[in-house]
């Protein structure tokens, strides 16, 4: 899922108020993470009005990536203070299980139950989750200085994403599982901001640094099967894209003070509306008519407007969103950079403006349980900030103590650029990270309710 992030957190490490460094949703948008100046946090999302901190460290300072794979207790932790270095934890036992060092800073981390993958300025490496082993390294990528990337979260197919561009919005489309490249999309006219699969991977949704339009393609032909215009009057930071569960919705948030829900028309194997709504057939005469009309202006004839929308009351902040079922019903969450967690209620069938279902601080003491009881509507208090990376996000680090170790590629090492990392072994032999036993989902003990 979507982070908002950067090495020195939202807003700079001078920002007043601000205690986090990043902030992201797991890949099923079941829990949500935080990486703090001094430590981390780990919420559950399964119910509305209640929030669940089901872990909190102070072992590691200034953590600008943290994720966690699933409802596992495996997590990934990259701070700061090393930042070619990623330290793999079971959070739940207080052990690290494995570190690895890069020859420069971490970007971003991507994983599934099949491959786990680190991303550079300029190289992607690809490992096995099982047994942590080096697969692929591509090297001489486009320089990429956010690390935008995107891996999908179904392992049978996994499909990862990253520009193909430093200067126009094209996308590679990599195959994680048999090494190699399945397509090259020319998305955009501008360098890419924002990418996201789908659940089943069928579906990649791109933005460019303007902020416009959004674009979703099929994978893994790379055919263009929708476009969205999130504005016209002027250019936006695009900060996340996530898809519904049921790939039928896509949102985007940006630092304007809306956020957008698209819904995607399904289309039947003939290639036509499987609802023959007065929508659908107005679009048709539109797509006919455009053929006859000036590119730009049949551009925007095809381009369908947001079928919900949620309205924050301040912008310019750093937020990220994500579509999920909680309690049986479909919901937008919204965490922003000032530390509050907004949930709202989306209506399926008529769209519309979406109803602020609850609120929550991610910080603050109890006395602040009564001010956001008080509080209506979708107001984001505390001043604008602005982050500085893309680096993906979704986890939590061990709080105890570290006993397993694994000896794996050093900084002392020095490996240059081109140069294979040497396979690691394992202290007490090949632990299968993707394993249920070995990382059951958690306890969840709520640290307060709201």
């Amino acid at each position: 899922m979507e982070t908002a992030d950067g090495a020195d957190g939202p807003g700079g490490p001078d920002a007043p108020g601000m205690q986090f460094g990043c902030a992201s949703f797991n890949q099923d948008s079941t829990s949500l993470a935080l990486g703090t100046k001094t430590g981390y946090k780990l919420f559950s999302l399964t119910m509305v009005e209640m929030l669940d901190c089901i872990h909190e460290s102070v072992e590691t300072a200034d953590v600008y990536i943290v994720e966690r794979l699933f409802s596992s207790s495996l997590v990934v932790v990259v701070s700061s203070a090393m930042p070619q270095r990623m330290n793999i934890y079971h959070f739940k036992k207080g052990t690290e299980i494995c570190n690895y060092s890069y020859p420069n800073s971490i970007l971003a981390v991507k994983l599934n139950r099949h491959r786990l993958v680190v991303c550079l300025d300029e190289s992607i490496y690809i490992h096995n989750i099982k047994d942590m082993k080096l697969l692929k390294t591509l090297l001489n990528t486009p320089s990429n200085p956010s690390g935008l990337c995107a891996l999908s979260i179904n392992h049978s197919n996994s499909y990862l994403a990253y520009p193909g561009s430093a200067t126009i919005g094209e996308i590679v489309v990599y195959d994680a599982n048999n090494l190699n490249t399945v397509t090259m999309i020319p998305a955009h006219d501008s360098p890419l901001a924002a990418l996201t699969f789908n659940t089943s991977a069928t579906k990649l949704a791109s933005a460019s640094e303007r902020g416009t339009v959004i674009r979703v393609f099929s994978i893994p032909e790379g055919l263009r099967l929708f476009e969205f215009r999130r504005g016209m009057k002027r250019y936006v930071n695009i900060s996340s894209l996530s898809f519904s569960p049921d790939g039928q919705f896509l949102c985007a948030s940006s630092n304007t003070e809306t956020v957008h829900i698209f819904k995607l028309e399904q289309l039947g194997p003939s290639g036509v509306d499987e609802a023959g709504t007065w929508t659908a057939y107005v679009g048709k005469m539109f797509s006919a008519a455009s053929s006859y009309l000036p590119a730009q202006v049949s551009g925007m004839m095809s381009q369908d407007r947001a079928f919900a929308t949620v309205h924050l009351v301040t912008s310019g902040q750093r937020n990220i969103c994500t579509l999920a079922m909680i309690q049986k019903l479909p919901r937008l969450l919204v965490a922003t950079a000032d530390g509050q967690l907004f949930v709202y209620n989306v209506d399926p069938l008529d769209g519309g403006e979406c109803t602020l279902a609850h609120k929550h601080r991610l910080f603050g003491t109890d006395d602040d349980q009564d001010e956001v009881a008080k509080t209506e509507g979708s107001e984001v208090a505390g001043p604008a900030q602005t982050c500085p990376s893309y680096a993906a996000t979704a986890a939590l680090p061990a709080s105890g103590p570290i006993t397993a170790t694994l000896t794996g590629y050093s900084e002392d090492g020095g490996a240059k650029r081109g140069e294979v990392i040497p396979e690691h072994e394992f202290a007490a032999g090949p632990v299968c990270l993707d394993d249920e036993n070995e990382f059951p989902p958690v306890n969840r003990n709520a640290c307060w309710a709201f």
